[in-house]
């Protein structure tokens, strides 16, 4: 969909499902921040992060899986980085959104996306006031 003087863009609805599912957890989030700033293996991203290495490997397979992350092998241990460069801008760029809220405070509660990383795909709802950059940063 565009607006009136908006230069049309192609979007793949799928692609877009992929990283919510991958930005509606909190534990995703940081890993996903902590690779931005440098590559790095999942038993650093454990201790740097204060997470189980199990709970950090559940979650990176979840972003492998969602196509936003990738593995380099270095020896005999296994390295994650971001799968594409542009998606550091992609994050900055979501994360400097200023997010419309009902200002009477109706919608207290929005829609959490289903969640890989919990049985049934229950998600923990959040407030309207959050904003893009809380969701990106926990």
């Amino acid at each position: 969909m565009s607006h009136a003087g908006a230069p049309a863009v192609a979007v793949n609805a799928a692609a877009l499902a992929r990283i919510g599912t991958a930005l509606a957890d909190e534990n995703r989030r940081r890993l996903l921040l902590a690779l931005l700033e440098a590559p790095a293996y999942p038993s650093d991203l454990a201790e740097t992060l204060g997470m189980t290495r199990g709970n950090v490997s559940n979650h990176l397979s979840c972003l492998r899986g969602c196509g936003l992350v990738r593995t380099v092998s270095v020896g005999r241990r296994v390295r994650y980085e971001l799968a594409d460069p542009k998606l550091a801008h992609a994050l900055a760029e979501l994360a400097a959104l200023v997010l419309l809220v009902d200002s009477e405070g109706a919608a207290e509660e929005v829609c959490a996306p289903d969640d890989c990383a919990r049985p049934g795909g229950e998600g923990t709802a959040t407030t309207a006031a959050t904003t893009a950059e809380e969701a990106l940063h926990g």
